[in-house]
């Protein structure tokens, strides 16, 4: 697949504002502790980078880290990278007239992706919910080229789904609990991934690139994942560690998913 930078669309802001507060919201809905993680992320961005980091948004989606980045930092930078042409639109539409955000159509399982990005190297590379869609040898080969673009001393954090195989009776109460929690929020009006999808594909305006989404990544509204494939903590520490991360280990955690930071 080419990879190419592409320019942000002319949309009313308020309505890409009203997009990126629904995909927050439901997102919100399967991770209620969402704004723990990206606050844990951003204090080690701060404690290992500064105050004024340059930030690659890995797999951005409607750059939901970007928007906590530049609030947080008023002397950030980020760029974000994604392949869906739905989240990307969202993305730079809300950030049109933010100078400081520039985002990249890119697909992460090219192998020269990373000649689509506008910097050689970043302070951090952050990603949240997103690379679970990758098997491990996909996803072991990105974290190999992540390698050449944090700069020495930079960070990148990875907060996903991250099972623990040897805690199967916790492992099943705790889903039992959330799927709980999840029939009652959409009983209360919660909209989940299929709904806000759907909701996508009736928009007029976003209709057609719901289509093309559909096209080149599968119809979401499925959920399909990488064939079951999610890894552990120690996964992700070890492998960090083994494609040149000088220290790796984990930050934070919930029941189910955790924080994983490497350091070069």
């Amino acid at each position: 697949m080419t990879i190419e930078a592409t320019g942000r669309r002319n949309a009313e802001p308020t309505e890409w504002q009203a997009w990126q507060d629904s995909w927050d919201r439901q997102q919100e809905w399967y991770l209620p502790d969402r704004e723990e993680r990206f606050r844990v992320m951003l204090d080690m961005v701060e404690a290992l980078a500064g105050d004024a980091p340059r930030v690659l948004d890995l797999a951005c989606g409607t750059g939901s880290i970007s928007d906590r980045v530049l609030k947080r930092f008023p002397r950030a930078e980020t760029v974000g990278v994604d392949l869906d042409p739905v989240l990307l639109a969202i993305a730079r539409g809300h950030f049109a007239d933010e100078p400081r955000a520039a985002f990249v159509t890119a697909d992460l399982t090219d192998p020269r992706w990373t000649e689509a990005l506008p910097h050689d190297s970043y302070d951090a590379v952050l990603t949240a919910t997103a690379l679970h869609w990758l098997r491990t040898d996909a996803l072991g080969e990105l974290y190999g080229r992540l390698a050449g673009v944090v700069r020495e001393g930079g960070v990148f954090m990875n907060a996903d789904h991250m099972p623990d195989a040897t805690t199967p009776r916790v492992d099943a109460a705790e889903r039992a609990f959330d799927r709980a929690r999840r029939e009652a929020a959409r009983d209360a009006g919660a909209e989940d991934w299929a709904g806000w999808w759907q909701r996508v594909a009736a928009d007029e305006r976003l209709a057609g690139l719901a289509a093309e989404r559909f096209a080149l990544l599968g119809n979401p509204v499925r959920g399909d994942h990488a064939d079951g494939e999610v890894q552990s903590v120690d996964w992700h520490v070890r492998t960090l560690r083994g494609h040149g991360f000088a220290e790796a280990k984990a930050v934070w955690c919930s029941p189910s998913d955790g924080l994983v930071l490497g350091l070069r």
